[in-house]
């Protein structure tokens, strides 16, 4: 007898719906509100998060490769991208999105990159997924979907020529 462990499917345009809506409960006038998106992933869902918010400053971009705490043991990945926030940082309420939470290292790290910038008035966190797994005491004030995976899972954003999100689950 084999058994087999079912396939998760997740929707990344439906959860991608829910995060958004869950910012709009909390903002109904979202004006003074700023997002900052982590690469690749992060930074996909707040662009679409500035335009759909209707926000009148553009979604920063943030690289925490310099930032992260593994950087000596992990190296450099091949695409570091500039971070680019082209609003003032200081006394700023920033919504901070990243495409899945994990151990929340890479959440610290852009918290670090951020106070380089300026001094927040506020960090949110916004994920998509939260994976569990954590290893330091990080939590999402917006989160579409949680579930927990296996260390040895990945769970990962793409987005498509048009712009449309997806999620693919793979096994190590």
């Amino acid at each position: 007898m084999s058994t087999s462990t079912p396939t998760l499917m997740l929707d990344a345009e439906a959860l991608y719906a829910q995060l958004l809506q869950q910012i709009q409960q909390a903002f109904p006038d979202p004006s003074g509100l700023a997002v900052v998106g982590i690469y690749s992933g992060g930074a996909w869902i707040a662009e679409r998060l500035a335009r759909d918010l209707g926000l009148t400053t553009p979604a920063g971009m943030i690289d925490v490769s310099f930032y992260r705490d593994d950087y000596a043991a992990k190296g450099l990945h091949a695409e570091v991208r500039p971070t680019q926030i082209s609003f003032a940082v200081d006394a700023a309420q920033i919504i901070l999105v990243d495409d899945v939470l994990y151990t929340g290292r890479t959440t610290r790290a852009a918290m670090n990159e951020l106070f380089d910038y300026g001094r927040p008035a506020r960090i949110m966190l916004a994920a998509l997924v939260d994976r569990g797994g954590r290893e330091l005491p990080v939590a999402a004030d917006f989160v579409a979907h949680v579930a927990a995976f296996e260390p040895a899972v990945s769970v990962n954003l793409h987005r498509a020529d048009d712009g449309l999100l997806s999620i693919s689950i793979d096994h190590a």
